[in-house]
């Protein structure tokens, strides 16, 4: 069966929902710089409260890894994600002092983001596609071409599926990708930072 990620965590209110409704990984994103930042305070808080039934993911970007490290440890996280433009040398680094599975994602601009994908086949757990839209760090809310994603399988790593899934598409997706996994965040709020209820709850029935 497909897994769930949510994305884009900021409270714990909308964690337990998602967490009930069967999410298996909330996505807590620790990039200062994006509407859906959460302080390592705040995510550890929403952590420690929630049931372990899920997988914690730190989202970062272009992070010191000493800062990764240590917030992963702090937050008792169990995966992170790289969402910037962190090289095979960095992955494999952090892959060799962290503890916990590294997803890397990327962001798609044409078949020609395979060859650039290939190069971290050997040092990250799982890739994460997502779409590429300038200066922005997902959560884009727009599709890309799911055929590439499909290619993008052959190099045997385990595939995140994103980028403006919805309640409505996302069946879809997942029938022609059968991705290892789906992550939404903007496609399940009612504003940033808030998710709506409804929509988290038709997303992820659409896929368990």
């Amino acid at each position: 069966m497909t897994k769930v990620k949510i994305c884009g965590i900021t409270n714990y209110e909308d964690a337990m929902y998602s967490v009930t409704l069967g999410a298996d990984f909330l996505g807590f994103n620790f990039y200062s710089k994006s509407k859906r930042y959460v302080s390592v305070d705040t995510a550890k808080d929403i952590i420690s409260k929630l049931p372990d039934t899920f997988v914690p993911v730190g989202v970062f970007v272009d992070e010191e890894i000493e800062k990764v490290k240590h917030i992963v440890e702090k937050c008792k996280l169990k995966m992170v994600q790289l969402h910037g433009k962190e090289t095979p040398e960095y992955c494999s680094l952090l892959n060799s002092q962290c503890s916990v599975p590294l997803i890397k994602a990327f962001r798609i601009k044409g078949e020609g983001t395979l060859r650039y994908i290939a190069r971290y086949k050997d040092v990250v757990n799982y890739f994460l596609l997502d779409t590429y839209v300038d200066s922005v760090e997902g959560g884009t809310g727009q599709t890309f071409n799911w055929d590439i994603a499909i290619e993008a399988k052959k190099f045997n790593v385990p595939v995140f599926l994103a980028g403006g899934l919805t309640p409505e598409n996302v069946k879809e997706a997942v029938s022609k990708v059968q991705p290892y996994g789906v992550d939404v965040a903007s496609g399940v709020e009612r504003l940033p930072r808030r998710k709506d209820y409804n929509k988290l709850r038709d997303f992820i029935t659409k896929i368990k």
